[in-house]
């Protein structure tokens, strides 16, 4: 096949539209709600642009991608499927194991495809800086990354527990020009509250988004990024699921079960929504499984409930799978699953009974990576490990029962710059974090009373 040939084939499947779930719920959510007054609102215009703002409340089914965006998009866009045949030899499993792999991108995981579109929308609009917060420090990397292509500042606050572990990561975002602080901090109010009641403080995604939401509030030039949770972050990462549906039909194979790990839920949802569009409009029966940590279990033990989404009350209180927004979980590798709350989307079909949850503790998330390292040649990022590890039991219960399952997780992350968390796990250092449900229950007494 010539360059020419492969490379026009490779555009076509290129998404030019991201794929909006709003449209075809079978149940209206919840609206946001004013931290102060508890009454119905919408994404505050001093942090979001006026773009985004439209896109989280729209329910137009297909909203068409930005030709800037594709542009970009095409450095790594469409990333590949690819079949874990080695992975499927060495569980000896009926099972065919496919996943998407998003660790293709420049900074080697799927946050590019929502901090590119927030970046140009942003531009779009005379924007100056961003800030954000980050957890393992991918989605950090990602909005310095896109804020670097498109001529914006990128100030971020990251966990500190993270900002400790992974110091390549911090390096990354340098690299791409942003600024990035150890969160909490004692550059915002948030942060000097934080360490005045509690000075070791390590840190925890509600505290850093806090921070970069105080940061925007106060400057009139810079507005806040989130890399998860919100609409319409996971509407720009369904160009992953979009893609792999054409993918899977090149295969001729359709998946029985799609799996992806959930920190926030957006490359879940970025793999899922749109199968689970198949499963809710054409009647398919694909499962799906989001798999969270142990130490987070914000599905699996947690409330739907209104909370806010940040530690010091400034963003919009959302209805959502939550474990209390005052919680600080345990300094796990696989920081990207620390936050308290699920996306509000992810929750509702969780408690409709589209997407079941599972948690699991690290410990059996790096015996999976490990063994899908030693299967495959990639090795994943702690949170992707998350998904490996469901996709083997998925693989082993079909061994036992004897029947061919089509399987479908999403890789999204590689753990080049985790390398740290993998000699912590060889060197027998790691230790399994569940929280207990007496902590779980402490916080969510502060659960805003609506």
């Amino acid at each position: 096949m010539s360059d020419k040939i492969k490379f026009l084939l490779e555009e076509s499947r290129l998404p030019r539209q991201w794929y909006n779930i709003a449209a075809d719920l079978p149940f209206e959510l919840d609206p946001k709600l004013h931290p102060v007054t508890r009454e119905p609102t919408i994404l505050p215009p001093p942090l979001f642009p006026q773009a985004l703002i439209e896109q989280e409340e729209s329910k137009e089914r297909y909203i068409d991608i930005p030709e800037p965006v594709l542009a970009v998009y095409k450095l790594w866009r469409p990333t590949p499927l690819i079949r874990a045949r080695r992975l499927e030899q060495m569980l000896e499993t009926p099972a065919h194991i496919y996943y998407k792999y998003e660790g293709t991108s420049p900074p080697g995981s799927h946050k590019p495809n929502t901090a590119v579109a927030q970046a140009f929308y942003n531009k779009q609009e005379g924007v100056k800086r961003l800030s954000t917060e980050t957890g393992a420090g991918q989605w950090g990397s990602a909005l310095a990354f896109a804020c670097n292509l498109f001529g914006l500042e990128c100030k971020v606050y990251m966990v500190k527990v993270s900002y400790q572990q992974k110091p390549y990561r911090r390096s990354m975002m340098q690299a791409w020009g942003a600024t990035v602080t150890a969160s909490p901090s004692t550059e915002t109010e948030c942060g000097q509250k934080i360490l005045a009641d509690d000075p070791n403080c390590m840190g925890s995604l509600g505290i850093a988004i806090s921070e970069a939401v105080e940061v925007a509030f106060k400057n009139d030039d810079t507005k806040y990024s989130l890399g998860s949770v919100l609409n319409h972050v996971l509407l720009h990462q369904t160009v992953i699921g979009e893609e792999a549906l054409a993918q899977m039909e090149m295969a001729d194979e359709y998946p029985d079960v799609v799996i992806g790990c959930v920190g926030g839920g957006s490359n879940f949802a970025g793999l899922a929504f749109p199968f689970i569009r198949e499963r809710l409009v054409n009647g398919q029966k694909t499962r799906f499984i989001a798999v969270e940590s142990a130490a987070c279990p914000s599905m699996t033990k947690g409330v739907y409930a209104y909370d806010y989404g940040d530690t010091a009350h400034l963003a919009p209180i959302v209805k959502m799978d939550t474990v209390g927004h005052t919680f600080v979980p345990a300094g796990i590798h696989a920081g990207g699953l620390r936050y308290h709350g699920m996306a509000p989307q992810v929750s509702a079909l969780h408690r409709y009974g589209i997407i079941d949850p599972v948690a699991y503790p690290q410990l059996k998330t790096f015996e999976a990576a490990v063994m899908f390292a030693r299967a495959e040649g990639v090795i994943p990022a702690p949170e992707t490990a998350h998904a490996i590890r469901a996709a083997i039991d998925e693989a082993l219960d079909a061994k036992e029962k004897g029947e061919k399952r089509v399987i479908l997780f999403n890789f999204s992350g590689h753990g080049l710059i985790d390398m740290a968390a993998y000699d912590s796990y060889f060197a027998g250092q790691l230790q399994d974090y569940a929280h207990p449900n007496s902590a779980i229950q402490e916080a969510l007494v502060h659960l805003p009373q609506v």
